[in-house]
């Protein structure tokens, strides 16, 4: 972090203006790859797998959202659905058929399916795995893609045994991945994956994405991050950790612009900037309406109105920014970067350090508001807490 630092003052010290704008054009390229980078996820598995279940969890959505992908007993996916993440339009999420339905054979399916668009694969089974299962890792791996394979469901199965007398959870898990394994012996001794798309914060959830995320190209990693749900209270420190290393990029992405002399410009492209890492840090702390609402039916107790709190977290709800973009901060900034861009190269280098400086300002007060109302409501929920010590 040091160096990212230092190579900013240097831009924003430089003494001419095209060291700037060339400086400013990185910083908006990488801050354009951080927040907009594509990441396909594909999930497949036979009818009753908990497909839809899983998606909606990936998403912060109940099932019964209206936005949610639909569940049922009997066969819900005839065709490739696209899901996109409600806070995140570059993640998406496939909901692949069944391999061996109707309308998609085995010795099609990753054609019809149009293989390439993904990152990579979740085989999602409720019970044992399959022959078509192994039968479509193995042609995935021919092609060099990854697969995973996620055994679902693992709530039932313990409310199941719990009722047994010398109930041991650990055993059942235990006795549970090693029948998984056993029928995926053909596949070496592939990890398995064991989730409740209900209870995320138990069982391999979080693996699952620390697995997902040392696999993924560099550049596919921070979305993945983003999009995760929170389940731990590690992995909500990650996120804000993130969000942080890159508050310099958002701040140099918008300290170039004062070159111009048009009285507002740069303040409006500053609250752009702002309002698109807000939102961002909104959905991946987990506190828009959808994932509020799934927390707090599984604790029974009522958190949007801790949203209420942040003026931040209110102006996303209402799809405004006008509450930052007329605070005296930023009224202040609009003149006094005016004022010093008519001055040739001195000025303007000065007015985007002035930019760069309250960008950077405003977004570490925003975040640190956001994120510790975050760490509230888990806390509030009952959830495990982690103090931030950085």
């Amino acid at each position: 972090m040091e160096t990212q630092n230092s190579d900013v003052m240097e831009a924003v010290n430089a003494s001419g203006e095209s060291t700037l704008e060339k400086a400013k054009a990185r910083a908006l390229a990488e801050f354009d790859q951080l927040m907009n980078v594509s990441l396909n996820i594909a999930v497949t598995g036979n009818t009753g797998s908990g497909k839809s279940s899983f998606i909606n969890a990936l998403r912060g959505l109940s099932d019964d959202d209206e936005a949610a992908a639909p569940t049922g007993v009997t066969e819900t996916t005839v065709e490739v659905t696209k899901y996109e993440h409600p806070g995140m339009q570059n993640v998406k999420i496939w909901d692949l058929p069944g391999i061996g339905t109707p309308n998609f054979k085995a010795n099609k399916y990753l054609k019809e399916v149009k293989f390439d668009t993904y990152d990579f694969f979740i085989i999602l089974s409720s019970e044992r795995f399959r022959e078509n299962d192994i039968m479509l890792a193995k042609e995935i791996k021919k092609k060099k893609k990854n697969f995973y394979f996620v055994r679902s469901k693992i709530d039932n199965d313990i409310s199941s045994e719990q009722k047994k007398k010398g109930f041991d959870e650990q055993k059942v898990l235990s006795k549970i991945r090693e029948d998984c394994k056993n029928n995926l012996k053909e596949m070496g001794n592939p990890n398995i994956f064991l989730i409740s798309s209900f209870e995320l914060e138990k069982y391999d959830f979080e693996k699952l994405r620390n697995t997902l995320e040392a696999d993924l190209p560099s550049h596919k990693r921070s979305a993945l991050l983003q999009a995760w749900p929170v389940c731990s209270a590690e992995s909500l420190e990650q996120k804000i950790k993130f969000f942080k290393g890159i508050i310099w990029v958002a701040s140099l992405a918008s300290a170039g612009i004062a070159v111009i002399p048009v009285p507002g410009l740069s303040v409006a492209c500053d609250a752009a900037i702002v309002f698109s890492f807000f939102i961002r840090c909104y959905y991946a702390f987990g506190l828009d309406d959808g994932s509020l609402t799934r927390l707090s039916e599984k604790v029974n107790i009522s958190l949007t109105e801790y949203v209420a709190k942040s003026k931040i977290a209110s102006a996303i709800r209402e799809k405004t920014m006008s509450r930052i973009q007329v605070s005296s901060t930023l009224a202040w900034l609009a003149s006094a970067e005016y004022v010093m861009s008519l001055v040739p190269i001195a000025g303007s280098v000065a007015a985007a350090g002035l930019s760069f400086s309250t960008t950077m300002y405003i977004l570490r007060e925003g975040l640190n508001e956001l994120a510790e109302m975050a760490r509230e409501i888990r806390k509030v929920a009952g959830l495990d807490v982690v103090c931030d010590n950085s």
